[in-house]
């Protein structure tokens, strides 16, 4: 059927002490309502209409590249009010999903549950709910004695035989459009707090004979709403470890999953070994029968098969086949590395193409670099790329030998087979096939030290 969200984000989040609007705190590397506008669309959302308050141009930025329609809620006069300030952004979808921007956890699984049977039963108005043993400051659902809903009463609004009621409002409904066009209007503020409740739809509707479903979700834990940083971490855990799980299902192994963080949307082979202290980001994909870790950071990173990557930290950049990386090497952005490279410790790489079978052991700085198959970095080689106001790029090609100690001042070329002797600074090209030593004579001057010590 056709489908489009309207997700209420125009909340301030005073809880969250933050400038920064509530639903654009992050939780697994994205932020809340992206989360929420990913799951929609996992269930066939053809539009996404997001109602935004006074953070409105904070979140457009954060948001910018999606295609979004925004509904601007000056005033908060409650979420019925809301919903009717987005109705003009509708298209010709014949239904709509309404979503709440700051529950993370909401599943597409959950979602999809909902509108099949909310299509299935016909209802003009499907909501999603839950039991919970603590049902404070949630709204109640109010049924008939066969079970039917007849409404949703308000914690501020409910009697206290109401309050002992546990099947709770989760936020979320499917709405035929005809109806909520209909009904939206119909709503007042004649409440306790003097706002339009967009749970009155479900009174509304039944008054007008339309039929009212309700859809409840054995996973309770969806539907939290964020309020404050510490609701902030708790969903942080909880999408945390639904992640690990799903990729532990998928043949990764975790030798701790409580000490491995993961973002969404990672994507990880099956046999590769992830061991604790790791932290996965967004943008990630590694390959399969690697190893990471311990105490790996890969972020914006694609990790190929039969990686080893330990101790290290790598930001947006790629690793082939059957290479090493670590410990203690740090891949800054724009780092590529060929199949069976071999970068050791405290190792750095920044905007460089390393070349296949390529070994780096340790103690090098490799910045701005063209390197090529089958070449040796000795301990202690230096790309002097930067002279004070401009960059250059350093080119050493296919199976050049390049010393220890070796500072090599680019912009500079060591051609293909060629040796570079230790302790070198190399301010002239180097030919194929030629060594190139550039260091004073050695001069030892006897007795040197017993005449200063007079």
């Amino acid at each position: 059927m056709s489908l489009a969200s309207i997700i209420l984000a125009a909340g301030e989040g005073t809880r969250m002490k933050s400038k920064l609007p509530k639903v654009l705190h992050r939780v697994a590397g994205k932020a809340m309502v992206e989360h929420v506008m990913d799951a929609a669309a996992k269930v066939g959302s053809d539009r996404t209409i997001l109602v935004v308050g006074s953070g409105k141009s904070a979140v457009e930025a954060a948001l910018s590249g999606r295609e979004i329609f925004y509904a601007h809620q000056t005033e908060r006069l409650g979420t019925g009010h809301a919903v009717s300030i987005a109705l003009e952004a509708l298209g010709d979808e014949a239904h709509v999903l309404i979503l709440c921007g700051d529950t993370p956890l909401l599943s597409s699984m959950t979602l999809e549950a909902l509108v099949q049977h909310h299509e299935k039963s016909g209802a003009g108005c499907t909501v999603l709910t839950a039991e919970l043993e603590s049902p404070y400051g949630y709204g109640r659902i109010l049924r008939d004695s066969e079970g039917n809903v007849l409404g949703i009463v308000e914690e501020k609004d409910a009697s206290a035989e109401e309050k002992c009621i546990k099947e709770i409002n989760s936020g979320v409904y499917v709405v035929k459009r005809d109806t909520l066009l209909a009904e939206i209007p119909r709503i007042t503020n004649d409440n306790a707090q003097g706002e339009y409740y967009l749970t009155d739809l479900i009174k509304l509707a039944r008054e007008s004979g339309e039929r009212v479903g309700a859809y409840k979700t054995q996973d309770a834990a969806e539907i939290s709403g964020v309020n404050s940083r510490v609701q902030l971490s708790e969903c942080e855990t909880l999408l945390r470890q639904r992640i690990n799980k799903a990729l532990m299902l998928e043949g990764v192994t975790m030798i701790d999953p409580s000490s491995v963080y993961v973002d969404a949307d990672v994507v990880v082979g099956r046999d590769t070994v992830v061991y604790p202290g790791c932290i996965i980001e967004k943008g990630t994909v590694i390959g399969e029968d690697c190893e990471i870790g311990p105490n790996a950071r890969l972020k914006h990173c694609h990790i190929g098969n039969g990686v080893t990557f330990k101790d290290s930290t790598g930001i947006e950049s790629t690793v082939g086949d059957d290479s090493t990386v670590g410990p203690y090497a740090y891949l800054r952005p724009g780092s590529v590395l060929g199949q069976r490279v071999k970068v050791g410790d405290f190792v750095e790489i920044k905007n460089s193409n390393i070349g296949d079978d390529a070994k780096i052991s340790h103690l090098t700085y490799v910045g701005d670099g063209d390197v090529g198959e089958n070449v040796n970095l000795g301990c202690g080689v230096v790309f002097v790329n930067y002279d004070g106001k401009k960059k250059h790029r350093t080119v050493v090609e296919n199976d050049a030998f390049v010393g220890c100690n070796v500072n090599l001042i680019s912009p500079v070329t060591v051609g293909e087979g060629a040796y570079v002797a230790a302790g070198s600074t190399i301010t002239k090209d180097v030919p194929s096939g030629s060594l190139a030593i550039a260091r004073d004579k050695q001069k030892n001057i006897e007795g040197w030290v017993k005449r200063k010590n007079r």
